[in-house]
């Protein structure tokens, strides 16, 4: 629940949209265009499959790597990503002069232990004996609580989320705030449901939980039974969870709470015992996300046993740290959530994961270094003055909007004109100096960094907003929306080709970046940012009349993407994926007309590769969503991502567009036609 950001993809699954063409390459002596019509399936209509169209061959040649759950055009822009990070890194590794202390030292002995395959396998789980032996001594539920706010802290989440972040009603203050959450699984509904492939799941979890404990140890009977108990747990804390789709009302997931009520509330969880171990002190007041659940888990805290409670905490600690120990546990762990979950054959290079785990922790000590030698100002100069036009798009379009009030169009004017933009890197870096980075252990380096993020958050408390701190890093290929800060940013790895490419003409810009651009902005009016005022609190500033229209505008949107068929029987959700729906659609439409602005009045470009540059603005869109993925990953995306598969992002939002039909002469009988009053224009 933390961080409620809104991105372009989600940062899971990485299914983005992700494609200005090829770059700065040429093609035949002449500089890429930005639409590589050598991918162009011909054999299929535009009118009926536009994503087919654009996307056809290149789809056919690009078949999905062993090590990859998905491959597509975004895949190719991260490989060139980590080339030029691991570059950074193995300079750093290699770099015996680095002072003690700074960054390039840090991320240099952060990686080089992450690298140690030797160490790791020698070593097992024994980085952990500490911890474990922590566990054992457990004997009251006081020092449940207390462990539990140890492991919090050190990056491991059992029984709860608690953390510190912006009072959504009172978005000028911190406030301690408690969330859903103790299980392992994708989603509650991955316990709760009885449908073949959902047993399935949960019998190879099972067995995974066993095979974990047998790994550490365990006889393979106590191993069995630990595995149920396990289970057990976390299906009665699922049970009690809220879905994806309700998790999507913010005012559902805002109790506020004193100190006191909250104990009187869950009298069998010791909560000035667990926010002593979290360094959290003289609070009054919280903010409890789902009632529900805290009542099941007060519940549960006193039914569950000490040792079964024991037995959760053991699991917690190695399902956590994993994927950093030696190959029998990552193998085992990857069996799990990378094959058994996402149909992933083969595990990603040690190279790969360690890049990953670096920017997960040095994030901004790595990224420094990024932007130093990668990053050009030209680009975010240039990619500013779109965002710029994009916003005088927007206002346009919301002046031009029949079915809202003008006491409404006022506050979603005003709200526009605050938005904050963040474009490339933060202003103020983060200070890391506090934060001890050695040679000693992989485990040990990542304990310390989770403890360095947990007491910067916890910090925070009666403190002002820190309006200048990022929630990505600075390569990472993204962008995101905050409600609670009005803002959008984006990260300087998305402006760069193949996202916005300088040799290519402003249409395709527009339809890559521009709609990047759009989509985030448009996040801030979608069904759930439409719910957060200009600075940022959750508060309703939409007329009665105004919600109506508005709500029976984005049920045409879930009504469109509820009828797509992903795979099998499997529907999209369009009321999960609702918001981003709205983005794409509204995020798409603005840029069109900020592209049209651009033109200052004169005509469009001549043809380019036989396509005007309306139809190039269009298959920019569609081309950023070409992906190859796996049937195990899509029935997961599916089941829990917020975002729909880009094929039907691709087709779906132009859909929508008369100015789609203009530009490729979309009839009725064509399947990509929508009779006009199916139609949803929103913004």
């Amino acid at each position: 629940m933390k961080n409620n950001i809104l991105t372009i993809t989600a940062m899971a699954t990485l299914v983005a949209l992700s494609s200005c063409g090829d770059g700065a390459k040429k093609e035949g002596g002449k500089p890429n265009t930005g639409i590589n019509t050598a991918n162009i399936d011909s054999t299929v209509k535009p009118q009926d499959d536009f994503y087919q169209f654009v996307n056809g061959k290149w789809l056919k040649n690009n078949p999905i790597p062993e090590t990859e759950s998905r491959w597509g055009s975004f895949s190719e822009l991260e490989k060139t990503n980590k080339e030029k990070l691991l570059k950074i890194l193995d300079d750093a590794v290699a770099n015996k002069s680095a002072a003690a202390g700074s960054n390039e030292q840090k991320i240099g002995d952060y990686y080089a232990m992450a690298m140690d395959s030797v160490k790791l396998n020698k070593d097992g789980a024994t980085p952990l004996k500490d911890e474990f032996d922590a566990i054992d001594k457990i004997k009251t539920t006081d020092d449940l609580a207390k462990e539990i706010a140890h492991l919090h802290t050190i990056g491991i989440g059992p029984l709860f989320a608690g953390y510190v972040d912006q009072d959504p009603k009172m978005s000028t203050t911190y406030i301690t705030q408690f969330a859903q959450g103790g299980i392992s699984l994708p989603d509650r509904d991955y316990y709760t449901n009885t449908d073949e492939r959902s047993l399935g799941i949960q019998k190879a979890y099972v067995e995974h939980v066993t095979n974990m404990f047998k790994l550490l140890g365990d006889k393979p009977e106590v191993a069995e039974k630990e595995a149920k108990t396990i289970y057990e747990i976390e299906k009665n804390l699922a049970k009690a969870s809220m879905t994806k789709v309700e998790l999507r009302d913010p005012e559902k997931s805002y109790n506020k709470r004193t100190l006191k009520e909250f104990n009187e509330m869950t009298p069998n969880f010791n909560w000035n015992a667990y926010l002593e171990g979290v360094g959290i002190k003289g609070i009054n007041d919280c903010v409890v996300g789902q009632l529900e659940f805290f009542k099941e888990m007060n519940r549960a805290v006193k039914a569950v046993s000490i040792n079964d409670w024991k037995t959760y905490l053991r699991w917690n600690l190695i399902d956590g740290f994993a994927s950093r120990l030696s190959d029998d546990l990552v193998n085992e762990h990857f069996k799990f959530y990378g094959t058994t979950l996402n149909g992933i054959p083969a595990l990603k290079p040690r190279w790969k994961r360690s890049l990953e785990a670096t920017d997960r922790s040095l994030g901004e000590a790595l990224g420094k270094i990024f932007v130093e030698k990668y990053f050009t100002e030209d680009s975010k100069k240039r990619v500013g003055e779109m965002v710029e036009n994009l916003i005088a798009a927007y206002r346009v379009r919301i002046n031009s909007r029949d079915w809202m009030s003008d006491e409404t169009k006022k506050a979603a004017m005003l709200k526009l004109d605050k938005v904050m933009k963040k474009l490339g890197y933060p202003d103020k870096w983060r200070d890391y100096s506090s934060l001890d980075i050695k040679r000693d252990s992989y485990i040990q380096n990542l304990m310390r960094a989770n403890v360095f993020e947990f007491n910067y958050m916890v910090n925070k408390l009666g403190k002002p907003i820190d309006r200048g701190e990022w929630g990505m890093t600075p390569p990472t290929i993204n962008a995101y929306y905050n409600p609670a800060l009005n803002e959008i940013v984006f990260p300087a790895g998305i402006m760069q080709p193949i996202f916005f490419n300088p040799d290519a003409d402003d249409a395709v810009n527009y339809g890559c970046m521009g709609a990047i651009i759009g989509h985030e902005l448009t996040h801030g009016f979608d069904d759930q940012g439409c719910q957060y005022d200009a600075d940022g609190n959750l508060k309703n500033w939409w007329t009665p009349k105004d919600s109506a229209n508005f709500k029976a505008k984005t049920d045409m949107i879930v009504k469109q993407f509820n009828n797509y068929v992903a795979i099998d029987d499997m529907h999209v959700n369009g009321e999960l994926t609702l918001g981003e729906n709205i983005a794409d659609l509204g995020g798409l439409t603005i840029s069109y007309y900020a592209f049209k602005k651009s033109l200052e009045g004169k005509p469009a470009p001549e043809k380019i590769d036989g396509f005007t540059a309306e139809q190039r603005f269009f298959m920019a869109w569609g081309q950023g969503w070409r992906a190859n993925l796996r049937d195990k990953f899509l029935k997961n995306m599916v089941q829990t991502n917020p975002h729909s598969p880009g094929n039907f992002r691709a087709n779906g939002a132009p859909s929508n567009m008369q100015e789609f039909y203009d530009a490729f002469g979309v009839k009725e009988g064509d399947k990509m036609y929508r009779p006009k009053n199916e139609r949803a224009e929103i913004w």
